[in-house]
This record gives structure tokens, sequence and C-alpha cells, in this order.
């Protein structure tokens, strides 16, 4: 019975140990993610900012010359 419990609580160490691992994983997953979303936030709103003149509204250009 004795070696019975011993190996149970060796198998729920081992298993703390690897929800600890994967917790610490999701963590850092998690914190790169977010950065990541801060960084595509900063894209967007550097892209809203360029000159609208580049592209012209559909109602406003010329038709090609075949028309």
């Amino acid at each position: 019975m004795d070696e019975r419990l011993t190996d149970l609580e060796i198998r729920l160490a081992h298993l703390e140990a690897a929800i600890d691992e994967l917790t610490q994983t999701v963590l850092r997953q998690q914190q790169a993610l977010s950065a990541t979303e801060e960084q595509l936030e900063f894209v967007k709103s550097l892209l809203g900012e360029l000159s609208p003149a580049a592209v012209r509204p559909l109602s406003e250009e010329t038709p090609p010359p075949h028309y």
C-alpha cells in the first residue's frame, strides 16, 4: 500500500510540474500575442494617417480610353 501511495505522489508531483510549465508557456504566448496586437494597432494607425490622395474614390476615376 505504501508503494502505491508513493507512486501516486510521484505522479502527482510530475503532473504539477507539467501544469506549471504549461501555465508559463501560455503566459508567454499571451504576452507575445498582446505585443503583436499592440504593434498591429500601431501599424493600422500609421496606415490611416497616409495620404488618401494616392487612391481616388471610384466615382472620381476617369474611365479607361476603351469605354
